[in-house]
């Protein structure tokens, strides 16, 4: 069974823990693009685990794979399997994989981001952590892969021939040049280290589809983030809906068997761009420290907002969702009326699905549904009988609004507090 998941909306919706659920029923869980811009927390008893680049299913049994279409930072991830090995939990070259043709993050991607990004008159809210750069460079095919990385002589030819370039394009952007050669020789270290680990991550998938094993495809950021379908120009550098995990996994989208849909009782966005909810006042406030909304990557408050139902209808068609998982439903406890953005109003004209062109998107007055909320504590409930009427109600909603089966809800950060209907 080839099963894809991601986030319906701005990301941070709670896939990580969702994954981490999940996985312990499939064989492999593979993370198919972003890269460590992206953050998955998972909690475990009283221990919090902040994954930027590993598969969230890094707690269960289940083979680990980084495919292709991700983009590493070689520091950042021997990080993370230093972090887990301080925490007893050690990731060997037979827990995890990582595909030849994965493209490294290089310093120079990292300094370039930051540069443009101060240039910029409209700032995007990059991360800084050189994603964008990196991505360039695979277009242009001027990459630096992991296999490259991890041959040394391979490794001096690329950059004989690209450190002169990214120093003059460092130069025209106002920086210091020092930073295209000052990581080479801690890079090829990290190629030597990371060398073990390097697989085709693409016959592995299929070779585990054809023998019966169940595969669990990983995806970073929300459909709203997607370069070509997302908010433009305030998205990520990679397609984050679900037929990008073909494609950069290298499956054929016969195979797929589910695709699941993280959707927050509320939304959230960090960075700049529209979000017609978006509450600046008590409620938005209320709903970050109720929620915790402070970026896992960056540390950043996000903006918080009403549900917003025609950006979730729209991620509903890009994604093809079979089924939903709902979080952070318990963020909402006390919260009465709870309102739904159901429509939006644009130039006297009542819409239901978002307008094509963000600086559209940004004009949009958000029409508003009144439902009753709760004040009852769910963060024990076990079961959906469980929850307060009102709560259900809120749940057979969202499952109305996306035409899809809300099959999940999570009333809660941990693992343990989570309901399947």
């Amino acid at each position: 069974m080839f099963t894809i998941l991601t986030g319906a909306q701005f990301g941070d919706e709670g896939k990580g823990k969702i994954i981490d659920v999940l996985s312990s029923d499939y064989d492999v869980v593979v993370r198919f693009q972003g890269g460590n811009n992206a953050g998955h927390t998972v909690i475990v008893g009283d221990d919090t685990y902040k994954l930027h680049l590993l598969p969230s299913g890094v707690l269960t049994d289940a083979r680990l794979l980084i495919g292709p279409g991700v983009v590493v930072d070689p520091g950042v991830l021997l990080g993370e399997i230093k972090m887990l090995a301080d925490m007893g939990i050690k990731i060997t070259p037979e827990k995890l994989g990582i595909d030849a043709k994965t493209s490294i993050i290089m310093p120079y991607h990292i300094e370039m981001d930051k540069l443009r990004e101060q240039k910029r008159e409209k700032k995007i809210g990059t991360t800084a952590r050189g994603i964008g750069f990196a991505y360039i460079d695979k277009i242009s095919r001027d990459e630096v892969r992991l296999a490259e990385l991890a041959d040394k002589d391979a490794f001096s030819e690329i950059m004989n021939e690209l450190a002169p370039q990214r120093e003059r394009a460092i130069i025209d952007l106002g920086g210091d040049p020092g930073v295209v050669r000052e990581g080479i020789l801690d890079y090829a270290r990290y190629g030597a280290t990371l060398k073990p680990y390097i697989t085709d991550v693409s016959y592995e998938l299929n070779r585990a589809l054809d023998s019966g094993g169940n595969v669990l495809a990983e995806g970073a950021q929300g459909a709203h983030l997607d370069i070509i379908h997302g908010t433009q120009k305030y998205v990520t550098s990679s397609s984050t809906i679900a037929g990008g995990a073909c494609t950069y996994l290298g499956i054929g989208p016969t195979m797929v068997d589910q695709v699941i849909g993280v959707v927050k009782a509320y939304i959230t966005r960090v960075g700049e761009g529209p979000l017609p909810t978006e509450q600046a006042g008590d409620a938005g406030d209320r709903l970050r420290d109720a929620g915790g909304e402070f970026g896992t990557t960056t540390g950043r408050p996000r903006r918080c907002g009403w549900f917003d139902a025609p950006l979730a209808r729209k991620a509903a068609y890009l994604n093809a969702y079979t089924s939903i998982a709902l979080t952070k439903l318990d963020v909402l406890t006390g919260l009465n009326p709870i309102r739904i953005c159901t429509e939006y109003e644009l130039d006297n004209e009542r819409i239901d699905y978002p307008p094509e062109l963000s600086s559209d998107l940004a004009r949009c007055t958000p029409i508003y549904e009144e439902v009753e909320g709760w004040d009852q504590d769910i963060s024990v409930a076990g079961m959906f009988s469980d929850l307060p009427d009102a709560a259900q109600d809120y749940v057979r909603k969202m499952g109305e609004i996306l035409k899809v089966d809300v099959k999940m809800v999570s009333n809660g950060p941990k693992r343990n507090q989570i309901i399947v209907r």
